[in-house]
């Protein structure tokens, strides 16, 4: 009898572990679905967010805070979700994934998980906004799906098609949308919805930029593949001239025209003294990734005490 015991001790341990196994294989780990969700961006979305409401009190609005998460967490996941699973590939050699600063580096089966996980956490955020702002959202919810099926679809997908993954990047007017729907606040004039877009378009360039080693390894084609290191960040430094042009001649900002005129100097010394036409360093990667963030929060502050960009101001 004891060495039947034995044995069916060791299989109900066998099944049990295996049936541990399978469970962690459908539920991603809290730290990878962070890793996707993109936390070094976050900064960037909240001011995105942030940019409708100016000088609002804010801080005692639920909705306000559930909107916030919102953004930040399952709008992430739906965004980069969506493109990690696509890229799987290619992020298995970018030195970049696999971190919180740049996002996830999943395996087959974390990947696999992913496509339900990124319902679950959306679809009711969805819910709840059709109350609060009623069919709007509707057709809020199916212009980003499209954005997000036009930028990875597998064969005609824009991520691959220069300049159009550039483009694209304009659908992030779309948190200045939801923002003003959730808290009520008046929609940006068009020439905020301008210079927001112009912003995605040099940040998405940027990004370009520092993967342009693992992107042409993986045979992925994109502006910064396409045009090389040196030009790109000549054009990010005419999308930064732009936008300091549209903040002075219309919001009559100088303090964030002149630190958009920095950054103009900034990438034009790096393409022609600096880095040139050589890859940054990981570490180079990060400290640039953190910097972005701190400026990221100053414009935050700054967009709260001023709200310069929530309307024009009077020309001539």
């Amino acid at each position: 009898m004891r060495p039947f015991r034995r044995a069916c001790t060791v299989t109900e341990a066998s099944v049990t572990i295996s049936s541990a196994t399978e469970t962690q294989a459908r539920i991603s780990s809290p730290a990878f679905l962070l890793q996707v969700s993109r936390p070094g961006l976050w900064t960037t979305t909240a001011l995105f967010y942030l940019m409708p409401l100016g000088h609002s009190n804010f801080f005692d609005s639920r909705i306000f805070w559930i909107g916030l998460f919102f953004v930040l967490f399952p709008l992430g996941l739906l965004l980069y979700g969506v493109n990690d699973i696509v890229d799987a590939e290619g992020d298995q050699i970018n030195p970049r994934k696999g971190t919180f600063l740049f996002g996830s580096r999943g395996t087959a089966r974390q990947l696999s998980a992913l496509r339900w996980e990124i319902g679950v956490a959306v679809v009711p955020f969805l819910g709840l906004f059709y109350f609060v702002v009623g069919p709007r959202i509707l057709w809020w919810s199916a212009v980003l799906l499209l954005a997000v099926g036009m930028y990875n679809a597998p064969r005609f997908g824009w991520k691959g098609r220069p300049p159009f993954d550039v483009l694209i990047q304009a659908s992030y007017l779309l948190v200045f949308v939801l923002s003003s729907w959730l808290n009520h606040a008046s929609q940006l004039p068009w020439q905020t919805f301008l210079f927001g877009a112009l912003f995605a378009m040099h940040s998405h360039i940027f990004g370009e930029v520092m993967d342009i080693e693992p992107d042409r390894m993986s045979g992925r084609r994109t502006t910064a593949t396409f045009i090389g290191r040196q030009p790109a960040k000549i054009l990010i430094a005419v999308f930064l001239c732009v936008e300091s042009a549209l903040v002075l001649v219309f919001f009559r900002d100088v303090v964030i025209a002149s630190f958009l005129a920095l950054g103009v100097l900034w990438f034009l010394l790096d393409a022609a003294a600096f880095w040139k036409n050589r890859a940054y360093s990981p570490v180079t990667m990060r400290v640039f990734m953190w910097a972005w963030n701190a400026v990221a929060l100053l414009s935050m502050f700054w967009n709260w005490s001023k709200g310069t960009l929530t309307y024009v101001s009077a020309l001539g």
